[in-house]
């Protein structure tokens, strides 16, 4: 920010962003600090390379101008990325009631008695595509991201015949569940039937075994685990 005794001006520098063969803009504000009416007046070093819209006009009592400043193309980049364009900006008193039809370049006469202000500005290239950052490796040339994703992935992978087994295993438990859920029901009925709590008995004892022998074979199998 440039601090004058009429025009307060942001920024103090024109920051253009560069791309070979396309234009770029950057905004410059230009404030009037004085209860008086200040015309302005914006000239460059290099006027057939940027468009200055507007380039004059008045500012009115605590009020602001906005300024758009476009760069044409250039066919190629700097070797260096740096720019010897500068702008001036002039400021003037004027009287109360001036309009930007009433400005003249007298006005801006520094010969003249009135006094003008001037502030120069220089123009500086920033890259309009800046490299994206790129992730730190480690020491086997591989970003931790991609190492634990690859961990996950072969904790929660089975090959072809772990899974047939897994498979297998699953439908054989059902079976046993089904065919536990059928005895059950028979011995209920047995026992609506005789009525005697003695031949119930036996067939209790008969399914706990059962249900004893499978449990066992099934903690002898050991089965991939699922995560």
């Amino acid at each position: 920010m440039t601090m004058g005794e009429l025009l307060r001006i942001q920024p103090s520098e024109l920051k253009f962003p560069f791309e070979v063969r396309k234009q770029s803009s950057c905004a410059m504000q230009l404030a009037n600090k004085t209860d008086q009416y200040v015309a302005f007046k914006v000239k460059t070093t290099n006027p057939k390379r940027y468009c200055v819209r507007p380039n004059v006009g008045v500012v009115l009592p605590y009020s602001v101008c906005n300024i758009t400043v476009t760069m044409q193309a250039h066919k190629e980049a700097p070797t260096d990325m740096q720019c010897r364009d500068k702008f001036l900006v002039q400021s003037v008193i004027v009287p109360y009631g001036t309009t930007n039809k009433d400005i003249n370049q007298e006005m801006f006469n520094r010969e003249s008695e009135k006094f003008v202000d001037e502030f120069k500005l220089k123009v500086i290239f920033i890259p309009a595509n800046p490299p994206s950052p790129v992730p730190e490796e480690d020491e086997e040339g591989t970003s931790p991201g991609a190492s634990s994703a690859e961990d996950e992935s072969r904790k929660s992978s089975f090959s072809e015949p772990e899974l047939s087994a897994v498979l297998k295993l699953k439908d054989e438990k059902d079976s046993v569940d089904e065919q536990n859920d059928k005895l059950l029901e028979e011995l209920e009925s047995i026992r609506k039937q005789t009525g005697q709590g003695r031949i119930g008995s036996i067939f209790v004892i008969l399914v706990g075994l059962v249900l004893g022998i499978l449990i066992g074979y099934f903690l002898r199998i050991e089965v991939p685990t699922l995560q």
